[in-house]
């Protein structure tokens, strides 16, 4: 597992973007649980944010693609809306304890 950041730097229905051994991820707190994803929509592999750290629709309920607009559930990654609709962002197994929140890169 590598370390993120500190819990306290995501806030509930934020979402961060990193660069973790040359691979582009983001991770989002929703309902209090973090979720991670590498940052790549599935339609063209181009990274999703519009502006650093802003991967959400204006809603913040739904991660969303600057490029195209194709919408994914946060809690599963499932594209819901857009031409990607019914593909997953590519998950990424990630814990939060007392040190921060960490992500395993290597699966």
């Amino acid at each position: 597992m590598i370390y993120l950041c500190a819990s306290e730097a995501l806030a509930e229905s934020q979402s961060l973007g990193f660069e973790v051994a040359e691979r582009k991820l983001l991770i989002v707190r929703k309902d209090a649980r973090v979720f991670a994803y590498h940052n790549s929509c599935p339609h063209r592999g181009v990274p999703l944010e519009w502006q650093p750290n802003q991967f959400l629709d204006s809603s913040a309920s739904l991660i969303q693609c600057a490029t195209h607009g194709a919408l994914f559930l946060i809690d599963s990654g499932e594209c819901v809306a857009g031409p990607c609709a019914g593909q997953f962002l590519d998950a990424l197994d990630c814990k939060e304890d007392a040190q921060g929140i960490w992500v395993d890169i290597t699966a």
